[in-house]
């Protein structure tokens, strides 16, 4: 299962967010059941960013959106927002 996710921030709190992301990516894509994880930005608006996860079933999404990790990262970088985050959950399709 992949999940997208559009997190669009405050200017002044992109250096923040890209350091977090820094601290935590690895235990993210550590984390049970992540094939993967990546970091993608706006190539138009440097504020808007998008993590693409790869999750081998939707039990280990919630798992870890349940996660003491989760909540941990998600405290940290909700104020930084601009916007409220969205997401999508969606299969290989063809």
């Amino acid at each position: 299962m992949l999940r997208i996710v559009k997190l669009t921030f405050k200017e002044e709190e992109v250096t923040n967010f890209l350091k977090s992301f820094e601290e935590s990516k690895e235990h993210i894509r550590s984390f049970k059941g992540c094939n993967s994880m990546i970091l993608l930005r706006d190539k138009k608006n440097s504020n808007i960013f998008f993590t693409y996860s790869d999750w081998v079933e939707e039990g280990n999404l919630e798992e870890y959106r349940d996660s003491d990790l989760f909540k941990k990262i998600w405290t940290t970088v909700k104020p930084m927002f601009q916007e409220k985050a969205q997401a999508w959950s969606v299969e290989k399709f063809a």
